[in-house]
């Protein structure tokens, strides 16, 4: 396999996208949309894993942008940012430019949901149904949406049967409440933090300035555990089977204690899943001795590592055997909790793109 076609397969599948989605029509109070994404760069850029995922900007967006967008970029994150409506708010009469609140007073009855723009730079509603059954055809792609406009909460609700985890504000929020919530969930995802806690850092941050709103994001999360990165450290589990086996690898620092065959939720009968232990094992012992040839602690040297990796198993046959025999067993995620090492997450991503070759 040419290192080169491996080396780009693997940097687009291990970039994780955050496509973040404004628009402010013509015809509704301006918003600082513009700031909101500068703050959320500035949280991205200042963080540790900051290589690690791309942020795509889409502005003045309209219905056939949100789609278009979907399709090419695949995001794992979507975060719209922008105005939303309320049917409850026709007698409403808010002072929006004092207020800068990301809701529309609307003139008639209209079901709540987000705004985009229409041809014409006006607010065009968007369907929760359509809207719904447009991220159900992503649903094996985008792990988390956020919905950061006023009343977004009933189209969170509808989109939550097929995302994971989604986002939105159950009455209207303030321009600057939605930035810092922003500004803290978007620090905690840069560390690699989960959604769920994520979302505990955005609504800390607003009580932390003193500013009213606390309250107004909700969230709805299928899995707490998962986080914007694979896993490059394990964590042990309670004994499932009244014992544990400790493996070592001898002359190497692979020094992994599973309990009772249960390994980050997945749970082996009998030593089925043997293979992919002694496979992650050899693996391990791999990368150690590669990190005499390349820096582990760049993006340029982990992706030097992984594609040496993926070589050496590939040119060795009985090694190339074991490792596809232990990936059908238990899978790539399986494997990357058995790891422990800075280019684990890279390795995992190329060995996924290996086995689909073979």
């Amino acid at each position: 396999m040419p290192r080169q076609n491996l080396r780009c397969r693997f940097q687009k599948k291990n970039m994780k996208k955050i496509l973040i989605l404004s628009a402010n029509p013509k015809n509704t109070n301006q918003l600082r949309l513009d700031e909101e994404v500068r703050e959320i760069q500035s949280a991205l850029e200042r963080s540790r894993s900051r290589e690690e995922f791309q942020v795509i900007t889409k502005w003045a967006v309209r219905i056939n942008d949100l789609r278009r967008a979907l399709l090419d970029e695949e995001p794992q994150i979507v975060h719209f940012s922008g105005h939303g409506i309320n049917t409850g708010n026709a007698l409403l009469n808010n002072n929006q430019e004092q207020t800068r609140e990301r809701d529309i007073v609307p003139r008639h009855l209209q079901p709540s949901g987000i705004v985009l723009e229409d041809g014409f730079g006006q607010t065009q509603l968007v369907s929760t149904k359509a809207l719904t059954e447009l991220f159900e055809l992503f649903k094996d792609k985008v792990e988390c949406i956020l919905l950061n406009a006023c009343y977004s909460e009933n189209q969170s609700n509808a989109i939550y049967q097929y995302i994971d985890c989604v986002i939105g504000m159950n009455s209207a929020i303030p321009d600057n409440t939605a930035i810092k919530f922003s500004v803290g969930f978007y620090d905690a995802i840069g560390a690699g933090r989960t959604y769920a806690d994520a979302f505990k850092f955005g609504c800390n941050n607003i009580d932390l300035n003193n500013i009213p709103g606390d309250l107004i994001p909700v969230i709805k999360s299928r899995n707490s555990s998962k986080s914007l990165f694979l896993p490059n450290s394990k964590e042990t589990k309670a004994n499932m089977s009244g014992g544990g086996r400790t493996i070592n690898m001898g002359s190497g620092n692979y020094n992994e204690r599973i309990q009772g065959n249960y390994v980050q939720g997945n749970y082996y009968a009998g030593g089925e899943k043997q293979s992919l232990v002694d496979a992650a094992a050899e693996i391990q012992k791999l990368l150690e001795q590669l990190d005499k040839s390349y820096p582990n602690n760049t993006t340029t040297g982990k992706m030097a590592i992984a594609t040496e990796a993926i070589e050496y198993i590939d040119s060795n046959q009985a090694l190339a055997q074991r490792v596809l025999s232990a990936l059908k067993a238990g899978g790539t995620q399986a494997l990357a909790q058995l790891l422990n090492h800075p280019a684990a997450s890279f390795v995992i991503g190329a060995l996924d793109d290996w086995q689909k070759t073979k």
